[in-house]
Formats: structure tokens, C-alpha cells, sequence
């Protein structure tokens, strides 16, 4: 309970909303505001992922999900009013015109809640890693994006990779599993480089190798696919030069993104962060070697939380005047 201070005292801090929409679906939590760690009181979980149309991703698919189930999560948690909500979502940056447009009135509306931040996901990584500490977090799953600040308004945000499968996304599951399956085809030709192991793996899992560019090709989710063979890459890579040596590569990628938002005060927190993480060995030990090589002056510490602990965090910052984040326009907008 806050100290009461006459009529000056503030009330006490009700509860906010956090929101993760990405790739996999959307996740959506109700906690305490005023809690030291912003834990979930009730939450929601859909595996339908919101969709893009010509103004970027669609507010009105989003909303459609988000109102009632978060009516529901305050019924649940016994919340009588929102203090502040963020929204983390995929493409926020690049495809978020339509959210900004579109969310503040409608959870006005909704809700009455005047307190927003709308975030990219890559931001609501960093805030569910971190906190609200200054240094670096890449966030590496299918696709990979490095963020990093110093807390400085004049700083602000750094951003590395994120470009997509085709321009970038270096390190990533997409991008450890094309390089599997090139391996494997050069094999199949009989050029150098090439991976039999990997060969044997591809076609156990995809089919005859002259077959595998006509079925992937056309896919909307290649991204996905490639990923999918990343574990298979990692599985090898103990017995298989050319397997090892990509998971080697993968993990330089990742250490340059770091090197490249951290900040270059001595002690920076790095964070390395997403479903990529789980391939285990073959993919730490180099990047623990390559790290160390790169990094020298920053500290590498394990992840706090995930995207939805992140937004949860930025809601109950913003709730209680609290927020260090830098604020932008693209990857952190915040109403009051």
C-alpha cells in the first residue's frame, strides 16, 4: 500500500496489460502494477499469428483477439481498471502504421486506459531480458535482430540485422538451415563444400534432393522451412566438419550483431535470447569463444524473461512514471 501523504498521495497502482504478437501467435497477460517482478496474474495464449494488409499489420485482426480476451483476463485477475497496456508485435517497426493509427483509441475506448506503449517486439526482448538496464539483447529464433542502448535520449536505440531471410537475419535458425541445405546439395552435385551427412539427413526429412527447390520455393513460410533444418545442422554437427563449421559461422554472426548495438562501457549486459538458444552446444560453445573475442569489454548474463515479461515490464514503468526505455516513434512510442 502507497504512504498515505494527505491529499498529495497517489493511489495505489492498479494492474496493466502486456501483449506479444509475433510469427507464432499472440500472448497476451494481466499483472500487478506495482509488484517488483511484473508477474502474470492470468494470461492468453493464441497460436493464430496476426496477419498484414496493405497498411502493414492488421490493428483490426489484433483487436478482435485482444479486447475480449483481455476482458476476460481482468475478470480473471480481478482487475477493475488498466493503469497502462504495451503492445509488443512483430513488424512494429517496419509495418506498424496501422496499429499506431488505429490502438490508442480503441483501448481507450475499451478499456479507458490513456497510458500506451507500443513497441516493437525486438524492444519488448530487450525490456523482458534486461529490464530497464543499459546494453545489448539478440533475440534469435527463426529470424534474428540485435538491440542495444545506453539509456541516453541522445543514444537512443541501436539496431542490428532483423533484415529478413533473404537481406539478413545472419545466425539465425532460417539462416543456419539454408546453409545446412546447401551443404547438402552440393554434396548431391558432388562440388566442394558439400556435406553427405547432411545429404542423408535433408532427404530423410524433405525428399529427393532435385525435388526440394519446387517445394520450397512456392512456400509463403520458407523462413519456417529453412529453420526447421537447423536442428538437424546442430544434431550433426559433432561428427561433421561442414556442419560444425556452420554452426561456428552462425554463432560469429550472432556475436557481431551484439558487438555491434552494445555499448562500449566496460561491464555492458549482453543477452542472447529465443528458440534458437535450444540447439544447445554446438551452437553455445562457439559463440561463448566468439563472444570473448568480440566482446571483450561487455559481461554475457542469461536472460531475464521473454517478450511478453518485457511488455508486462514497459506497462508497469509507464503505469508508474518509472520508464527509462528510450522513447521513438517506430520502435517505442509511448501516449500519456
Amino acid at each position: 500500500m502507497a504512504e498515505s501523504r494527505g491529499s498529495t498521495a497517489r493511489p495505489s497502482p492498479g494492474h496493466v496489460l502486456g501483449v506479444d504478437s509475433g510469427g507464432s501467435g499472440l500472448r497476451i497477460a494481466v499483472a500487478r502494477a506495482d509488484e517488483r517482478d511484473v508477474l502474470p496474474l492470468a494470461s492468453y495464449t493464441s497460436q493464430e499469428p496476426i496477419g498484414t494488409g496493405p497498411n502493414g499489420v492488421d490493428a483490426h485482426q489484433l483487436l478482435k483477439q485482444l479486447v475480449p480476451a483481455a476482458q476476460d483476463l481482468m475478470r480473471d485477475s480481478g482487475a477493475r481498471r488498466l493503469d497502462a497496456v504495451c503492445v509488443g508485435a512483430a513488424g512494429m517497426a517496419t509495418l506498424g502504421a496501422e496499429l499506431r493509427a488505429e490502438l490508442p483509441g480503441a483501448l481507450a475506448e475499451a478499456f479507458g486506459v490513456r497510458r500506451l506503449a507500443l513497441a516493437a517486439d525486438a524492444v519488448t526482448a530487450y525490456a523482458g531480458a534486461l529490464g530497464q538496464a543499459p546494453g545489448a539483447v539478440v533475440a534469435a529464433g527463426t529470424g534474428v535482430i540485435a538491440m542495444g542502448t545506453d539509456l541516453t535520449r541522445t543514444g537512443g536505440w541501436r539496431r542490428a540485422d532483423g533484415w529478413g531471410h533473404l537481406l539478413g537475419d545472419c545466425g539465425s535458425g532460417a539462416w543456419i538451415g539454408r546453409a545446412g541445405l546447401e551443404a547438402a546439395l552440393r554434396a548431391h552435385d558432388g562440388r566442394q563444400g558439400g556435406s553427405a551427412v547432411l545429404l542423408t539427413r535433408m532427404e530423410a526429412m524433405f525428399g529427393p534432393a532435385a525435388e526440394l527447390p519446387g517445394a520450397l520455393y512456392p512456400r509463403a513460410d520458407r523462413p519456417a522451412v529453412l529453420a526447421s533444418f537447423a536442428p538437424e545442422v546442430a544434431a550433426c554437427a559433432g561428427h561433421d566438419s561442414v556442419a560444425a563449421a556452420i554452426l561456428s559461422e552462425a554463432a560469429r554472426h550472432l556475436a557481431e550483431a551484439a558487438a555491434a548495438v552494445c555499448p562500449q562501457a566496460a561491464g555492458s549486459a549482453v543477452a542472447f535470447t529465443g528458440g534458437l538458444l535450444h540447439l544447445g552446444g554446438p551452437l553455445l560453445t562457439p559463440l561463448r569463444a566468439a563472444f570473448g573475442e568480440l566482446l571483450p569489454h561487455a559481461r554475457q548474463v542469461e536472460a531475464e524473461g521473454d517478450p511478453l515479461g518485457g511488455a508486462l515490464r514497459v506497462a508497469a514503468a509507464l503505469a508508474t512514471d518509472r520508464l527509462l526505455l528510450p522513447t521513438d516513434e517506430k520502435l517505442l512510442r509511448v501516449t500519456r
